[in-house]
């Protein structure tokens, strides 16, 4: 039996956060959300996670700094996809330097969305 893939969505945004749990629980993900960016940061370094969805603009603390400090401070931490509204081409370097994985563009597809989780699932297997 293939173990469970656990996804964070990370959105302030309650319609996208919960549109993105809806879909990747019918793909067969474990999900749990949050709203705001101290609640991540707790979520992620006391759960075993192996994606975060993560949207840049949140409450108290950005998705960039959450990032940063899950991917610096934990031994394996998961993989982060950055979602923002805000230009990909200017922020991918941002999103890199914050240890995030990849960036998508809001608003999404739902399928670029899944096609980048199961990237960052293979990536994390190796």
């Amino acid at each position: 039996m293939e173990d469970i893939i656990k996804i964070l969505i990370v959105d302030d945004e309650t319609d996208i956060a919960d549109m993105l749990s809806a879909f990747l629980s019918a793909k067969g993900f474990e999900c749990e959300t949050v709203y705001n960016g101290k609640d991540a940061i707790l979520k992620i370094k006391g759960g075993k996670f192996d994606v975060v969805l993560l949207d840049v603009m949140l409450p108290y603390i950005d998705g960039y700094h959450v990032a940063y400090e899950v991917t610096t401070e934990m031994e394996k931490p998961p993989q982060i996809i950055i979602m923002t509204s805000r230009d990909t081409q200017f922020e991918k370097n941002i999103a890199k330097m914050s240890g995030a994985f990849e960036i998508i563009q809001k608003p999404f597809n739902l399928d670029q969305v899944f096609e980048t989780i199961k990237k960052a699932i293979e990536r994390r297997k190796r």
